[in-house]
This record gives C-alpha cells, structure tokens and sequence, in this order.
C-alpha cells in the first residue's frame, strides 16, 4: 500500500505545485519539479526513489514524447531541417570541447575529460517540450527546431560516446552501433510511412473498448522499445510513433485520449521523480565545483544552440530561447553518467556532483525559456534558412 500512498502524494502535490507556480508567472512544470525535491529525502522524506516508481517515471516520459510527436507540425519539421542540424551540432560542439577543457584543468586524463564533455552536450527537451506545451510554442518554427536538434545530438552523442568507450579498452563495436541507428531510423520511417496506418485501421473494428487508443499506444511502445534496443532514447522512438499517429485520420482520437491518460498520472510521476534523486548529502564540501560547472553546463549549452540558432537565422531573442529549451540535461546525461560511473570513467563522488549539475540544469530551463520566448513573442522572427 505504500505505493498508493506515495503516488496519492504525488498526484496531489504536483497539481498543488503547478498552479502556484503558474500564478506566479512561471512554467507549472517548475513547480512539479521543485516538489519532487520537497517530497523527497533531500526534505520531507515523505516519497522515496523505487524501481516501480522509475517504471512509471519511464511511462510518463514516453507518453510525454509521444504526445509532443502528435502535436508537431511536420511540413514545419522539415522546413527546419536545416536549423534543425546546426542547433544539435553547435549546441554539441561547444559544451564538448570546454567540459574537454574543464576536465584537463581537473587533471583527468584525456578519456575522462572528453566524457565529461559528451556528459555536458547530452540534452534532453521532455522538460523543455512541456514548457513549450505551456508556451503555445510547440507547432512553431522554434518548436520543430527544437525537437528536431534534440533528435540529433541524441544519436551524435550516443554515436561518440559508442567511439570514446571503444577508444577507451570497453567491449563496442562502433559499426555495428551506426548500423544500428541507420536501421532503425530507416525502419521507423518505413513502418510509419505504410505499416501504421494499416495497423490502427485492423485496430478500429475491433469490438473492444478503446481499440484505437490501445492500437496507439502499442505503436508508441514498440517504437520506444526498439529504439532502446538499438542504443537510441526511448523518448526519442516515443516521439517519431507521435509523428507516425499524427499522419493518420486517427491522431485527434488517440491525442486527446492519451493526453488524459498521461496528464492524470505518469507525467506528473515523471516531473517528481527527476527532484527525488536530489541529495544535499556533502554538498557543502563541493558547493565551488557544483556551482562552477552548473554555470559552465548552462552557458555552453544556451551559447552553443544560440550560435547554431542564430546561422539558421533566427532572432536573437528567439536563438537564445532555443537554446534555453536545449538547456536541460535530464534523464539522458544521468544514464550516460551511470555508465561512466560502471566503466571507472568518472568516480562516484564526481557522479554524485553531476547529479546536482544535472537536477540544477533541468530546473533554470522551463522559466529561462519563459522568460526568453515571452519577452519575445511580440517581436518579428527573422526568417529562418530551414
């Protein structure tokens, strides 16, 4: 029964904590957030991290992703394209080459130091998507640049991390890995293209409840499922299923439908439990080394995509917001923190420090981007090259 309690409290303090962020002019996802901190044994000790949480955590996660592949605009998504690629490179290129820099001046060696560098240029927009959720931004030239860039760096980082654990003495087949990803894009593309339709119109006639709701989400767990497989985020399979449904004369039923599902439950379990991993446990001894690499995760990363952004030709104003948007590490650079904690690449006492980095980056994101696409919204966007 205590997962009953927990998800009660959950539930009920995520909702209390989003509106009061919202009437205080800020994202509601600051606020599900924030009390994930307050709930959990960094505070209150009220909710505890557990696999069955993180499950759940997964879920909201995916559905999250999906339903912002639902919500894309994809004649849009094409069209930025080009934005696209030189957010997700430069937003890499920059926060690779300083953490590089950061991690000689530690005096780590040279493999550590670039990981520490691809941990920095890691990025995860599931934050940032609610945020443009709330923003009205998510059908925007911004938003399809922002989705699209995230798709990006996710296979480029994967992809050099999958060269520095073979440099590095680990057992990976790099080839095999880029084979991998050009599989399964190309699958994906293909399946989506005839196969999906196909399978939701088998699904509709079913004499069942809710056949083409199930119909849609077994697309989008198979997707995420087969993209984790092949070293992709699931997140990442999850919003090309999105993609896929909204093709289909069924998107707007299985949208509104899974929206509920999602909002009512598993995202709110998502947004909390990225606070529980907060642990202030020795923190005083390291407060300089969280601080200054806090300040270098956020810069790199906001200056970088902003460069990219501002190629493409956006505004100022709007290169910065996107580059806020792309800001927040999240779930992504804690997995590629465990795995360099298991390949002795980082020890445990750095691992524990980049868990704050990553917590502190996850929360300037959603009320930078307000800020920035706000103050913004009534200025003339520069047309973009995409």
């Amino acid at each position: 029964m205590e997962l009953i309690f927990e998800l009660m409290i959950i539930l009920l303090a995520s909702k209390i904590a989003g509106d009061i962020s919202v009437k205080l002019g800020q994202p509601s996802v600051l606020g599900k957030l924030l009390v994930g901190i307050i709930l959990g044994p960094a505070v209150l000790g009220l909710v505890s991290e557990s696999k069955t949480l993180d499950e759940l955590s997964q879920i909201g996660v995916i559905l999250l992703m999906f339903i912002a592949g639902m919500e894309t605009d994809l004649d849009e998504f094409k069209r930025s394209g080009k934005a696209s690629t030189l957010v997700g490179v430069s937003g890499i290129i920059v926060p690779l080459l300083v953490g590089y820099l950061t991690g000689i001046i530690m005096n780590m060696s040279t493999f550590e130091a670039i990981f520490l560098g691809l941990l920095l240029s890691a990025t995860s927009v599931s934050i940032s998507v609610q945020a443009l959720k709330e923003l009205n931004k998510m059908q925007s030239k911004e938003g399809a640049t922002i989705l699209g860039a995230a798709v990006i760096d996710d296979v480029l980082v994967i992809i050099f991390l999958a060269f520095l654990m073979s440099m590095a003495g680990g057992e990976v087949n790099l080839s095999m890995i880029i084979i991998k990803k050009i599989l399964f894009f190309g699958g994906a593309i293909l399946v989506s293209w005839k196969i999906v339709p196909w399978i939701l119109k088998k699904f509709a006639p079913l004499m069942v409840t809710e056949s083409i709701l199930s119909g849609g989400l077994i697309i989008c767990f198979l997707y995420a499922y087969v993209a984790e497989l092949t070293g992709i985020a699931a997140i990442i399979g999850a919003y090309i299923a999105g993609v896929a449904i909204s093709l289909t004369e069924y998107k707007h039923e299985i949208f509104e439908k899974v929206e509920t599902i999602g909002y009512s439950i598993f995202v709110p379990v998502f947004f909390t439990t990225i606070g529980l991993k907060a642990s202030f446990t020795g923190i005083s001894q390291h407060l300089g080394l969280i601080v200054g690499l806090s300040i270098l995760a956020i810069l790199t990363k906001l200056i970088g995509a902003a460069a990219g952004a501002k190629m493409a030709r956006f505004s100022w104003r709007s290169s910065f917001g996107i580059g806020a948007a792309m800001v927040s590490r999240g779930e992504v650079a804690l997995i590629i923190a465990t795995i360099g904690l298991e390949s002795k690449l980082i020890s445990q006492e750095l691992f524990s420090i980049l868990v704050i980095v990553v917590l502190v980056t996850t929360l300037v994101t959603p009320p930078m981007m307000k800020y920035l696409f706000k103050q913004g919204s009534d200025q003339k966007e520069i047309k973009s090259i995409a």
